[in-house]
């Protein structure tokens, strides 16, 4: 069942599980992410409990520049903790304010349709590839592997609560969390990301090394036939 307002205090409560830690960035990303493969399974619904948010945020902040409902609220209260708690005080204000008839969903809206199609998801040609291309467009202006990490979280979340059936590419990506611990020698439980991030000198290094490693680890296997065929 598709419910972002339970999602979202889900995540209001429990944070580390979904994005690792209090964030605003990560939050936005992560909804993003989330919302972004609803959209493309064309499984939103009209109404969302964020739709219109971003607007509010302008008219609470008595602004006219085109920022995101996160932007907004980390300028507003600086930190990256302090705004992911205020974030959940307005948008409970927020929805207050809405119609009743707006905010309503209608769970019969999301119901799969028999013939509904899922289209083949293939999380290298159609996302890190544009992303390695364009990480700025998809990462709201920052390249990050943090950033990275939290939009695909997301969006797998997304496909998970809809049922979507897990792809050959989606299966060995899920590979790469142990092939990145086996390669690094760590045994904790610390994601791909906060890995790499750890041995690179900052956010923008540690996104460049992680295309270079998932591309090593995309062709493993066709090293390791040759290797067998030379042998």
């Amino acid at each position: 069942m598709i419910n972002l307002s339970r999602l979202l205090q889900d995540i209001r409560e429990n944070p580390v599980m979904y994005i690792d830690k209090p964030s605003i960035t990560c939050l936005d990303l992560f909804v993003g992410g989330y919302l972004s493969q609803l959209s493309d399974l064309g499984l939103t619904p009209e109404g969302y409990p964020m739709e219109g948010f971003d607007e509010w945020m302008q008219e609470i902040a008595e602004t006219n520049v085109i920022q995101s409902w996160a932007g907004i609220i980390l300028f507003l209260f600086r930190s990256e903790r302090n705004a992911f708690y205020k974030f959940f005080e307005l948008f409970e204000k927020f929805i207050k304010q809405k119609d009743d008839s707006k905010i309503k969903e209608n769970e019969d809206l999301l119901r799969l349709r028999q013939d509904l199609w899922f289209p083949q998801f293939d999380i290298y040609n159609e996302i890190l590839i544009n992303i390695k291309k364009r990480p700025a467009i998809y990462l709201f202006g920052v390249s990050s592997i943090t950033r990275l990490d939290m939009l695909l979280r997301g969006y797998s979340l997304a496909r998970r609560e809809v049922g979507v059936p897990p792809t050959e590419p989606e299966r060995e990506f899920e590979g790469f969390q142990s092939w990145v611990q086996e390669k690094y020698g760590i045994h904790s439980g610390q994601s791909w990301s906060k890995i790499i991030l750890f041995y690179s000198v900052d956010e923008h290094e540690a996104l460049q090394k992680f295309f270079e490693l998932f591309e090593e680890y995309l062709n493993r296997n066709n090293s390791s036939e040759v290797d067998e065929n030379s042998g």
